[in-house]
């Protein structure tokens, strides 16, 4: 079988969800191989989950140096892979770095890169949701190693055991690689609630829920359904929530099996952000918002009503 690379997404040796999903996806085009780069591969549980979901190998740069400068060594190492390995394709995750990492790989091997990608077929066709998410496309990569990016979420992860073989490497990295340089990493403070762009179910207030304290009944509602929080960028700008939680074209991408718009008339700044989303319930006041055209099922009554009615019974069902 064609040996696909998959860059796992990890923090200081916690592999992430999407790396589970990228390898589940891997193992319907070909043989998985994890490239693991940076610290943690022996501290962690990671060697246990990557063989868990299906890597047949998994190729380890641990120097220090790769760490130490943003982005463009991944991308050296992951070029150098591809010369040495003709890999039938390379899947990445579609965050801000993983699509960085994916455009550097692009220009050095000289291929074609497809990004927000919500499906891969076994020619290696993508399915990709474009324009603002107006319009489905199904593209294919005519030259070089398809290099795919696709969004979290968008596959199910399923567990496939296999041999998880430790192949240490390494790069010699280029001038040019070393010229944005790490200074400083600060970790963000981490609640009980899953991160955002990985969780199954997600919970987003908007301009209608009226203020930063009011945020608090979005909030209960998410933590009844083990939900991420999110926000329209109304939200955000309005100063009401952190702007990392912010779902949309200048925020983050997000495909949840449910996606609850509380307040979120559904411009098409927002719905860029979330229309991929597996089920879509919006609840507005306004019966003419936007966001009613997406949903799967809309409620129409004042959210400061609707919501806690909604937690109540959640909570009542546990």
């Amino acid at each position: 079988m064609a040996e696909i690379l998959v860059l796992v997404d990890h923090a200081d040796g916690v592999v992430k969800k999407v790396t589970l999903e990228l390898l589940t996806k891997a193992r319907a085009l070909g043989e998985p191989s994890a490239v693991f780069i940076g610290a943690g591969y022996e501290s962690g549980t990671v060697a246990e989950k990557l063989a868990e979901y299906g890597a047949a190998k998994v190729y380890v740069a641990e120097d220090k140096e790769l760490e130490g400068y943003v982005t463009a060594p991944k991308a050296e190492l992951l070029a150098k892979l591809v010369a040495e390995h003709a890999p039938a394709a390379v899947l990445v995750p579609a965050t801000a770095e993983g699509k960085e990492v994916g455009a550097r790989l692009a220009v050095k091997s000289g291929s074609g890169i497809l990004t927000d990608a919500v499906d891969v077929s076994a020619e290696l066709i993508a399915e990709q949701s474009i324009f603002g998410g107006s319009t489905v496309a199904h593209s294919k990569v005519t030259k070089g190693t398809p290099i795919i990016a696709m969004r979290p979420n968008a596959t199910s992860p399923e567990a496939a055991p296999a041999a998880a073989e430790r192949v240490d490497v390494s790069v010699d990295l280029s001038d040019s690689a070393k010229l944005a340089k790490v200074v400083e990493k600060v970790v963000l403070p981490k609640g009980d609630r899953p991160e955002l762009t990985e969780a199954s179910i997600v919970v987003s207030g908007g301009r209608g829920v009226g203020s930063g304290e009011n945020f608090a009944i979005i909030e209960k509602l998410a933590d009844a359904l083990g939900a991420a929080v999110g926000a329209s960028r109304a939200a955000v700008d309005a100063g009401w929530y952190p702007h990392q939680a912010q779902v949309g074209q200048t925020g983050k991408t997000v495909s949840p099996q449910l996606y609850i718009a509380a307040g979120i008339s559904g411009a098409i700044q927002h719905r860029a952000g979330m229309q991929t989303s597996k089920t879509i319930v919006a609840i507005n006041k306004d019966d003419e918002a936007p966001i009613f055209e997406l949903a799967d099922y809309g409620v129409i009554g004042d959210l400061f009503k609707v919501v806690p009615q909604v937690t109540d019974e959640i909570l009542k069902r546990k």
